[in-house]
C-alpha cells in the first residue's frame, strides 16, 4: 500500500523575508494543494521546508493484470 502523502522539499535562500516566504507557501497551498509539514530555519537564514499533500487516486499507478 503506498503512503497516504507525497512530499516536496523546498529551500528558501538566506535573505528571504517572512512575507516573501509566506506568499510562496500560500501560492503552493492554494494552487497545488500542498500543506506545511516541516520548517527548519538555519543560522545562516536558509529555510528548508517540507510540503505534503494527500495522494490522489489519479496519481497512483494502475495495477497491471
Amino acid at each position: 500500500m503506498p503512503p497516504d502523502y507525497e512530499y516536496a522539499p523546498l529551500r528558501l535562500p538566506p535573505g528571504t523575508d517572512r512575507v516573501t516566504a509566506q506568499v510562496e507557501l500560500t501560492i503552493r497551498a492554494e494552487y497545488g494543494g500542498w500543506e506545511l509539514s516541516r520548517v527548519r530555519l538555519y543560522a545562516d537564514g536558509t529555510r528548508k521546508i517540507v510540503l505534503r499533500r494527500r495522494r490522489s487516486a489519479s496519481s497512483s499507478p494502475a495495477l497491471a493484470t
